[in-house]
């Protein structure tokens, strides 16, 4: 492919979307536009380190909304879409399916049919297009203490996010078998790092042991999960966008299992070291066991030795490094989280059940 693309990042203005955005911009020679919705979990601080660049754009809009993605798709003619824009947390989906329905599976839904008719009108140029659909190792359900997912496993969701997710994924692979749109997909495993929207545990418990706050640990805490840098993830997927085989999906992982109990003391330990506080004490101290999420999958372990023989991409975070970045991180940019904390997400519990 060209030295110099036209990338459509949806979601961009997210966690993952937004590490995609900077390392396309800071990295590479590529345009980059942002469509970002900008809910509760989009934001464009997470932009900030790129918003001044030429190369990049923002659009903000739904991507169910038809008319507006097909302006977008015309308007910036893009050689590549990376699509990220997701309801991703499955305590809120818990709380409330609809919006995991709506912009999940109608929303890839009008993503793939506006890149269908814009790939329709390249001619000669359809086979330098690329639609590259982001997904999660949800989809393929709960692992025992033995094996790995891998790419031909059977999909068994077991929320209704990871059920949404995986709509949207038999849609993209529906829409390239049936007329042929080349598409990739990528599944990957719990991401960590910078710009980590608060309600998700690793940021949780960060900004919980800095303020000396309670740290609710689900279950017994012995949940696994294997757990990826987000900036080794973006990496892994331009890599995927631009070099993956169409019709192919590839398992994105950081071989790095850790049951949720010791992620979070791990944290507490950090903490400690990075931002001692007298009147707190030991920050293993603030854990407290809270009821289980309703259906929590008890593991999930990713196999990522397809893209590392076919495309030769390897993390390059250990979870140690990869941690202990990611808690400075957030010691350093109180400008950044604070503002959520006061706002949008104070640490509340979702994905309760309620009776009727």
């Amino acid at each position: 492919m060209s030295d110099s693309l036209r990338f459509l990042v949806t979601g961009g203005a997210g966690f993952i979307g937004s590490a995609v955005a900077r390392h396309l911009i800071e990295s590479t020679r590529h345009r980059v536009c942002v469509l970002d919705k900008l809910t509760y979990a989009g934001n464009l601080a997470n932009l900030a380190p790129i918003a001044s660049d030429p190369r990049f754009s923002f659009e903000r809009a739904d991507i169910c909304d038809a008319g507006a993605v097909n302006r977008i798709y015309d308007s910036f003619r893009p050689d590549i879409v990376m699509h990220l824009a997701a309801e991703s947390h499955v305590d809120r989906s818990i709380d409330g399916p609809a919006p995991f329905i709506q912009t999940n599976i109608v929303g890839t839904y009008v993503l793939l049919e506006a890149a269908r008719r814009y790939w329709n009108s390249l001619g000669e140029a359809r086979g330098s297009f690329r639609f590259h659909h982001i997904s999660t190792d949800e989809v393929f359900g709960s692992l025992e203490s033995e094996g790995l997912f891998l790419e031909t496993s059977p999909y068994q969701p077991r929320s209704p996010y990871s059920a949404s997710k995986a709509s949207a994924d038999h849609l993209v692979r529906a829409w390239h078998h049936t007329f042929g749109l080349p598409v990739v997909l990528s599944n990957c495993s719990n991401n960590y790092g910078p710009y980590h929207f608060p309600e998700k545990l690793i940021p949780l418990v960060i900004l919980n042991a800095l303020e000396g706050k309670p740290i609710p640990v689900y279950g017994n805490g012995k949940n696994v999960r294997d757990w990826l840098y987000v900036e080794d993830h973006a990496r892994a997927l331009v890599l995927i966008a631009q070099s993956g085989m169409a019709g192919e999906s590839y398992n994105v992982g950081g071989w790095n299992e850790k049951s949720n109990i010791d992620v979070v003391r791990g944290i507490c330990a950090l903490i400690d070291d990075m931002a001692p506080d007298a009147a707190i004490g030991p920050r293993d101290r603030l854990i407290h066991f809270v009821t289980d999420r309703p259906g929590h999958d008890h593991r999930y372990a990713i196999d990522a030795g397809k893209i590392e023989r076919e495309l030769g991409w390897k993390p390059v975070e250990t979870f140690a490094s990869g941690l202990r970045k990611t808690v400075r991180w957030y010691l350093n940019n109180r400008d950044w989280w604070e503002p959520i904390r006061s706002g949008a997400y104070a640490g509340e519990r979702l994905g309760q059940v309620r009776g009727p």
